[in-house]
């Protein structure tokens, strides 16, 4: 019995090897794209990006602005083009944040912070978050809470307390 499982064994790593073998890619000489490479002016500093909604689609005319994360100030502000890209060129080195805003300059989204040394462009992307219901995902009704109590009674939930002394005087 031994030798049996022995010689499938063998025989499996033999026959396991020998398509690998036959499965390797031919190399071909062919033309290569150029790699593209983004070098600003010497001296100059910039930051790039894009604005996204919630399902990653191009955010176009956005109001985006750029804000130095040391002093808390807005240094600049752009709108995205219809792809949603925007750049602020001539930028000083630092730490940043890019936000996007909306008509009233309220704050929807805002990239990671960037640090930027003299002489580098930095991309970035600022996404717009996925919205809940102002009211949760189930939403506040007798519907609702019936469904809730039927649930709690399903699984075995006959009762909620709330362990310790109450906090609040009693009268």
């Amino acid at each position: 019995m031994h030798r049996l499982l022995f010689a499938v064994a063998v025989a499996a790593t033999i026959l396991a090897a020998a398509p690998a073998a036959a499965q390797q890619p031919v190399l071909t000489p062919s033309r290569r794209a150029a790699p593209v490479i983004v070098t600003p002016t010497p001296g100059a500093t910039a930051i790039e990006g894009v604005t996204l909604t919630a399902l990653s689609a191009p955010l176009p005319n956005a109001s985006v602005r750029l804000r130095d994360v040391r002093s808390g100030r807005v240094t600049d502000a752009t709108t995205s083009d219809k792809d949603g890209a925007f750049t602020f060129l001539r930028v000083d080195p630092g730490s940043y944040l890019v936000e996007l805003v909306d008509r009233d300059q309220n704050v929807l989204a805002a990239s990671p912070m960037l640090n930027l040394n003299a002489g580098e462009l930095i991309s970035t992307i600022v996404k717009l978050p996925l919205r809940m219901p102002a009211a949760g995902l189930l939403g506040r009704g007798a519907p609702t809470l019936l469904a809730v109590v039927a649930a709690s009674a399903a699984a075995g939930v006959l009762a909620s307390t709330t362990p310790g002394q109450p906090v609040s005087p009693v009268r």
